[in-house]
Parts: structure tokens; C-alpha cells; sequence
């Protein structure tokens, strides 16, 4: 799946949640993703929470296969900055 559609995936699921915070997922090599609000973008900038995770485990992040706590706990997430964020974005996907 490639970066562009797996920002389109995002787009449709943060439109209308009133998500109002930025969050940039750093897939590594692979890109990033940035969700400011209701704009999602595969362009990079600043971010209140940046969540790192390989590109493989983002995907199965989004499509309910990988349990977020878990991810967490072993490493797969890294996460820096405000983790309320990241835990108030992980309601939307």
C-alpha cells in the first residue's frame, strides 16, 4: 500500500471527528504522515505527538490486526511529545 493511499485512508477517518490536534506518524524510510486537525498530509512538519512505527505495523495498526496498548509495551510505538494525543487520535482510527 503506498504512503499516498494509506494518507487517504486516514483523511476519511479523521473527517468529521472533531479531531482539532496534530500527530505525525515517522514510518522511517518510508515517510511520514501528518493528521493537523482534519488535514492529513504526507509532507513533513512539527507536530504536538510524533508516534514512531515501521510502516508494516502502521498498517496493521489502522486495520485493527495490531492492538495499540501492546505495540506500545514492545517497542513496535514510540512515541514523543504529548502521549494524550496520540491516545485521543488512537479513538479516531
Amino acid at each position: 500500500m503506498s504512503l499516498d493511499a494509506i494518507a487517504e485512508k486516514i483523511r476519511e477517518r479523521v473527517a468529521g471527528s472533531g479531531f482539532d490536534k496534530s500527530v505525525k506518524f515517522d514510518l522511517g524510510d518510508d515517510g511520514v504522515i501528518v493528521v493537523d486537525g482534519q488535514n492529513v498530509s504526507t509532507e513533513d512538519a512539527g507536530a504536538d505527538c510524533t508516534i514512531t512505527i515501521s510502516k508494516d505495523n502502521f498498517i496493521a495498526l489502522t486495520s485493527g490486526e495490531l492492538n495499540p496498548t501492546m505495540a506500545f509495551m514492545s517497542g513496535k510505538i514510540k512515541v514523543a511529545g504529548d502521549m494524550s494525543i496520540a491516545m485521543q487520535l488512537s479513538q479516531v482510527l
